[in-house]
């Protein structure tokens, strides 16, 4: 028992590890500049930075952006340094976005479901058609009533039939096509 709770505490833990706060950015006008690291104007490096705000498209410029950000001696040298950089101000609709992942997610919950539906379905599509009945080696006498041959019941199982009978056909069709495909290498018209 105890060492149950062990293991609840520990995935508990790793559970949290992984969890992070951050910082996102969810509004739908934003200026971003690509520019040199620091460390550049310094000389030691050659790689990018990106910095973003939330500034009215006028301001969307280095000295609006990256000054405020950057340390005291990449302000001294901002005549270096922001010739380097790249703006641009960005427009996206947040609510585009979020319709379109909704769609997505409610399709494939679809898909699912569908899934899940036709794999209840399939043991009742091959189940066997005729009922067993047990032989026996007796003699049989004319005097005797024969028992009526067992008949499924029609109106229920009648779609059902149909369903198999389409599903058969449908792979006898996938199977002539594989057959077409990989031992006669030829190709529908």
């Amino acid at each position: 028992m105890a060492v149950n709770n062990i293991y609840y505490f520990l995935f508990f833990i790793v559970l949290c590890a992984f969890i992070s706060v951050t910082n996102a950015q969810y509004e739908d006008v934003r200026c971003k500049c690509i520019c040199p690291s620091p460390e550049v104007v310094k000389g030691n490096k050659t790689e990018r930075k990106l910095y973003i705000a939330n500034v009215v498209p006028s301001q969307c410029k280095c000295e609006g952006v990256v000054m405020p950000q950057a340390d005291e001696y990449v302000r001294a040298k901002e005549k270096e340094f922001c010739p380097r950089c790249e703006c641009r101000y960005e427009r996206r609709n947040t609510t585009t976005i979020f319709v379109v992942v909704i769609i997505i997610i409610w399709v494939i919950s679809l898909l699912t479901v569908y899934m899940l539906f036709l794999m209840c379905l399939d043991p009742l599509l091959n189940k066997r058609r005729t009922a067993y009945q047990k032989h026996t080696n007796e003699e049989v006498t004319l005097s005797e009533p024969m028992p009526p041959p067992l008949r499924p019941r029609v109106s229920s199982t009648n779609v059902l039939n149909r369903v198999g009978e389409q599903q058969d056909k449908w792979k006898r069709q996938v199977q002539e096509q594989r057959r077409n495909i990989y031992d006669r290498h030829t190709m529908l018209n």
